[in-house]
């Protein structure tokens, strides 16, 4: 299956991660519309957002749940020059689906320190075995995150700087299909 990135502006690929290093044969930026990017959007997924986020720029992640999930999370993170052995970098956003207690959590991490976790949504939007499509969209003060169209929940800046937020990670019981 051919997957292809949304935008022109979008996910780049993060070629410092051994996992992707595995996948290609040529370190470097790999153009979406030249090549076959299924080999590479696998999980877990670490990709540079071009530019880092801004008002107006949205990143859009499709996907299948797996068949038995426990859980899955995205993250926007602020990596660039950041030391790489050092996993205490910034975390804008971390949105987490588990699914033993139907819960969409979300979270940050500002100069090491994670903020209080926030868990109210109107209802559980993913189900096993079955698509998906999250956006994050940016705002002056915020993220809106929408589940298949629905908005779910609005999550405050706590990293000022968005042009800082500068990577993209996708982990867990999941497959992405699609990321731009």
């Amino acid at each position: 299956m051919a997957v292809q990135a949304a935008e022109n502006d979008g996910i780049a690929l993060n070629m410092d991660d051994e996992h992707l290093n595995d996948s290609l044969e040529k370190p470097g930026l790999i153009s979406p519309d030249k090549e076959d990017l299924s080999r590479v959007l696998i999980v877990p997924f670490s990709g540079r957002i071009r530019g880092g986020m801004r008002p107006g720029k949205r990143i859009i992640v499709m996907g299948i749940v797996d068949l038995e999930p426990d859980r899955f999370d995205i993250s926007l993170t602020c990596e660039r020059g950041s030391n790489k052995e050092d996993l205490q970098y910034d975390v804008a956003l971390k949105l987490t689906a588990r699914f033993n207690d139907r819960q969409f959590l979300r979270i940050a991490r500002v100069s090491g320190k994670w903020t209080e976790e926030e868990a109210s949504t109107a209802y559980f939007p993913f189900i096993p075995d079955q698509p998906f499509r999250i956006e994050i969209h940016c705002e002056h003060q915020r993220f809106r995150i929408f589940v298949d169209g629905h908005q779910l929940f609005d999550f405050y800046h706590k990293v000022k700087s968005l042009s800082s937020i500068d990577t993209v990670r996708i982990q867990g019981d999941l497959q992405i299909t699609k990321l731009g």
